[in-house]
């Protein structure tokens, strides 16, 4: 029989060579006369290993990596398909490595395990559970189930999931609609691109049970235009549920319909909101909407709609498989269940790491992360993505939790990390913020659309010692406009990393000791 080898396939290890690395295994294997099976397997998220090949061994998957071509002819050399091999590059058993045996993995239970194309793989490893539970139960049964498991939405403004769908079950309408945010653009952030990648069968169930659970029959998936594999993974996987009758009419002969299908985006940050996403698909261009009235009572093309990230969507097959209370209990607070966490920035052991809610940012960076990866002192942290504040070292042991980041004026958001050494300027990232505003922002409100670019204005002229208290003062000023006054959150959390930046690295906005004086003084 012959031996597996498993061979990354996601967008990280593809750019790190594991196509070739692929291909020269079964070059050098047919050499040899040697029986190796090759799969292309999703990614763990260990990515400081990638590429990360793993051999099916008798007891578990044994992993080499690092891996580049030149070390394949080392490998073979060992008998790298024996398994327990003397290499540099050997790791032992993949399951016990530390920064995978320390987490609690619910979502990405099959990241890396399975290949993501394979309906029976996804079976075999406890795929397709939840829906014939969630066929058999009445809707309302179904949102009852989700709103005790606690879970909230992972997109970043963190609204109880259950409590929007029961919006949605809630309103008439001859039509109801599932959308999946699936426009994943927070730097630092990958989770949902490893999900549509690895594990494509997780979302569409996760969309069948919301569309049963609401009585919506269609569900777009709105997927980021950079994310070419995703659509390609997500368009076959949508098209093997269609042939084994998991989507479209009279599901598992149940009676009941879901369609889904794949819409790509308009490349802007501003369509990760929601309403202007809705505007998007629906072909107009993403412009924010006022609220109320809320999608969920007149979304897409005036329906009632739910708006869900990828990882909302994701957690359901576990919820309606084991049950509202096995997700429940874990976490701290109000924060239930799991969040899969993104290292990146100047971080040693970048990657995913999902844990429950509840241990502090500190032991996520260190424990996980390891540390800088040029190894000088760790200064700044953003979570969150480009809206969220930088946190300094006093903030570190906060917490991962919704409310505890809240109460410091931080937000988990969409779960990306990025970590600063202290080579940083914090002033060029606080302008970087109000820049990056000036660029995505859509125009339809002014505290956002003026607001972001005398930003920038006033910080180049606090940064050139213009006039610094008078500036610093007006700097704080336009951030509450921009708070109070903007129509969504692209201008309502600019601000954010700004004030933080002043507030905890204020010295970086000037050159001389008396301009730094008067800024903390000011903020």
């Amino acid at each position: 029989m012959a031996t597996r080898i498993y061979v990354p396939s996601d967008t990280t290890a593809k750019a790190l060579g594991a196509d070739r690395l692929a291909q020269r295994i079964a070059a050098l294997a047919a050499r040899q006369g040697l029986e190796l099976e090759i799969v292309r397997n999703g990614t763990r998220g260990l990515y400081w290993l990638e590429p990360l090949l793993e051999v099916d061994t008798a007891q578990g998957r044994v992993g080499f990596g690092p891996v580049e071509e030149q070390d394949l002819e080392s490998l073979f050399d060992a008998e790298f398909w024996q398994g327990d091999v003397t290499h540099p590059l050997a790791l032992g058993l993949v399951e016990e490595i530390p920064y995978l045996r320390r987490q609690q993995r619910f979502t990405f239970a099959r990241a890396g395990i399975t290949d993501p194309l394979s309906l029976d793989d996804y079976r075999a490893h406890g795929g397709y559970r939840g829906l014939p539970n969630a066929l058999a139960m009445a809707a309302q049964q179904i949102v009852d189930e989700v709103r005790e498991s606690g879970l909230r939405g992972r997109g970043g403004a963190a609204f109880p999931t259950g409590i929007k769908w029961q919006t949605v079950l809630d309103a008439p309408a001859d039509q109801k609609y599932i959308v999946c945010n699936a426009d994943e653009g927070d730097s630092g952030t990958f989770a949902d691109r490893l999900v549509m990648e690895c594990d494509p069968f997780m979302l569409i169930e996760g969309m069948t049970i919301a569309g049963l659970a609401v009585g919506a029959t269609q569900g777009y998936i709105y997927l980021r235009s950079e994310y070419p594999l995703a659509q390609k993974n997500l368009n076959a996987a949508i098209a093997t549920a269609y042939a084994n009758n998991l989507l479209g009419d009279d599901i598992q002969g149940s009676g009941k319909r879901f369609d889904l299908e794949v819409r790509m985006g308009a490349g802007a940050y501003i369509c990760g909101e929601e309403t202007s996403l809705l505007e998007s698909l629906e072909g107009k261009r993403g412009l924010v909407r006022a609220k109320p009235p809320l999608p969920a009572i007149v979304g897409l093309f005036g329906k009632p709609t739910v708006v869900n990230n990828v990882l909302s969507l994701a957690a359901v097959p576990f919820i309606l498989d084991r049950g509202a209370k096995a997700y429940a209990d874990v976490g701290m607070g109000r924060s239930r269940g799991t969040l899969p966490f993104q290292l990146a920035g100047n971080v040693k052991q970048g990657g995913l790491v999902e844990l429950a809610f509840g241990p502090s940012l500190r032991e996520l960076m260190f424990d996980f992360g390891g540390g800088t990866r040029n190894g000088r002192p760790l200064r700044a942290v953003q979570v969150g993505g480009p809206l969220g504040a930088y946190l300094p070292e006093s903030q570190w042991d906060t917490p991962l939790d919704y409310e505890a980041f809240a109460k410091v004026g931080a937000v988990l958001g969409h779960g990306g990390v990025v970590m600063f050494d202290d080579t940083v300027d914090m002033g060029e990232q606080a302008r970087f913020s109000m820049e990056f505003c000036v660029a995505e922002s859509c125009g339809k409100c002014t505290p956002c659309r003026i607001g972001s670019t005398r930003g920038v204005e006033v910080i180049d002229r606090i940064r050139a010692g213009e006039n610094v208290e008078a500036n610093l003062e007006l700097l704080s000023d336009l951030c509450e406009t921009m708070v109070d006054g903007s129509l969504c959150a692209m201008g309502g959390m600019t601000p954010f990393p700004v004030q933080s930046a002043m507030t905890h690295f204020g010295e970086d906005f000037v050159k001389n000791t008396s301009n730094a004086q008067a800024l903390a003084q000011e903020v």
